[in-house]
């Protein structure tokens, strides 16, 4: 794989996988566009998961003072440090007392995704990755639900208000995100704001979320590698540079995201969706009728 084009994919990633748009859509939407074609599929599913664990980095250091909170009163300890002085990414004072149970829906939000990835994965390898024209409607039709989630709810509920049937809701839509173009966070956070939460608050469960599931499927990957041979010659290079850049602009694109959704509805996705989907629909139609 040419250094460039690991650059390219790693800030595709960065930006994708935390703006309500797939980031693995977008993956292979670019190198559908631009015909990079160097490498198997298999190698290609390898890089965009080792992109993944960068941008999973990006979340485990942005949110450590929560992770530690999290973890810590999750298991009945006291959480170490209190809301108002844990500062760059943590949640609120307010929600800090919440943290024991939040811990536990995160868990339970896991597991729809957990199954069905357990289940569906290979097919969904098979079937889905080269698939524009499903890959052009769910851009289209996340990003109509989207809208209808903006519009009609009315946002007003925080992260700490959470209780296990939001998790297992939330945790359901995030399992959708299987299927390239319904994007893991849009789909999350949509649920979110369905069922009240704020902005802010969905997109910060969903970024938690997040957490769990890529781990697993990251492990998941590097044992399959390594059972394989190992990496192929000359990716270790590129695989070295998409995780730091995907893990260093994915710190930068949470922070932005998080500071633009205090005061910006998610209207500027939806468009981009809409009119992304509908050009892959008709490309892909045309490529398909060309053929």
């Amino acid at each position: 794989m040419p250094v460039y084009q690991a650059v390219v994919l790693a800030v595709v990633q960065a930006f994708g996988e935390f703006l309500p748009i797939s980031s693995s859509a977008h993956l292979i939407l670019v190198r559908w566009f631009f015909g990079w074609r160097e490498l198997d599929p298999a190698m290609d599913l390898t890089f965009d998961v080792a992109l993944h664990a960068g941008t999973l980095l990006a979340v485990l250091i942005y949110f450590f003072p929560t992770w530690v909170n999290l973890i810590v009163a999750g298991f009945g300890g006291e959480p170490p440090i209190s809301g108002s002085g844990a500062g760059f990414g943590n949640i609120d004072a307010a929600e800090t007392g919440r943290d024991r149970m939040l811990f536990w829906w995160i868990v339970l939000g896991t597991v729809p995704a957990a199954i069905v990835g357990k289940f569906l994965d290979k097919y969904a390898e098979m079937k889905f990755r080269e698939n524009y024209l499903l890959i052009g409607s769910m851009l289209v039709i996340v990003g109509v639900l989207m809208w209808l989630a903006e519009k009609f709810s009315h946002q007003r509920r925080p992260i700490g208000g959470i209780n296990p049937a939001d998790a297992v809701l939330i945790g359901i839509a995030q399992a959708c995100a299987l299927v390239p173009g319904v994007s893991r966070s849009g789909s999350t956070i949509t649920a979110g704001l369905a069922q009240g939460f704020s902005r802010e608050a969905a997109a910060r469960f969903s970024f938690l979320l997040l957490a769990p599931i890529t781990g697993g499927a990251v492990v998941v990957k590097i044992h399959a590698v390594l059972k394989a041979g190992g990496l192929a010659p000359g990716m270790k290079t590129p695989l070295l540079i998409g995780i730091s850049i995907s893990a260093a602009l994915g710190l930068a694109v949470i922070a932005l995201f998080l500071r633009f959704l205090r005061t910006h509805s998610l209207n500027l996705f939806v468009i981009y969706r809409i009119l992304l989907g509908a050009a892959v629909i008709v490309l892909a139609r045309q490529h398909f009728h060309g053929s």
